[in-house]
């Protein structure tokens, strides 16, 4: 069998970067081959398309995050596992120079209605799948804090809400660019997820 003619791991951590900085239509085979130092055809005969290779670079960086996630949601208080959930979330926002924000909900934006015209059906699939994905991981995190009385909600439709929560912060971040914004969001939501904001709120008016 003919050996490859480039690192394959390499490739995709490129490729993702370009993408995630760019976003896949502002991306193409050329600019990837260069910064990988390969030829374009050889992208091609390794990925078939653009948007095969993106697919392949975003489920690399899917299962990255999610190992990420998953440490962060597995030790320590129901507060600290979510403060280090949203943690771990924020700065993938806004990591490079200039933050790259997020890739999921970039990736989101350019699907397209027919072939063609954007990434495809399998891409929302991906997309579909991460978000599934970090939901149960967040309702397993909620599920382990109920058991330990920390949690008095419920686990599936605040995992979902913690979840969509996140995409709402993307946004934001993408409009404002001001990481503290994104936490003071964050914190909030773990406040509310607690029942701890309604506390305070007894307690200013008592």
């Amino acid at each position: 069998m003919r050996p490859r003619e480039f690192d394959h791991d390499d490739v995709l951590r490129i490729a993702f970067d370009q993408f995630w900085r760019k976003g896949v239509r502002g991306t193409s085979l050329s600019d990837i081959a260069r910064d990988a130092g390969v030829q374009r055809g050889s992208l091609y005969n390794a990925f078939g398309s653009k948007e095969a290779l993106f697919l392949s670079a975003y489920e690399r960086y899917a299962s990255e995050y999610l190992a990420a996630i998953q440490k962060a949601l597995s030790a320590g208080s129901l507060r600290q596992r979510l403060d280090a959930f949203f943690d771990v979330t924020i700065e993938n926002m806004c990591a490079g120079s200039p933050p790259r924000g997020c890739p999921t909900t970039r990736g989101l934006m350019e699907l397209g209605p027919a072939e063609g015209e954007g990434l495809d059906e399998n891409a929302r699939k991906a997309f579909a799948d991460l978000m599934t994905r970090i939901t149960g991981l967040l309702q397993d995190a909620l599920s382990e804090g109920a058991a330990r009385g920390e949690f008095n909600g419920a686990p599936e439709i605040s995992a979902l809400h913690i979840a969509t929560v996140t995409r709402g912060l993307a946004l934001i971040e993408r409009a404002f660019g001001d990481e503290s914004k994104l936490r003071v969001i964050a914190a909030h939501t773990v406040d509310l997820m607690l029942g701890e904001v309604d506390a305070q709120s007894a307690m200013r008016s008592g």
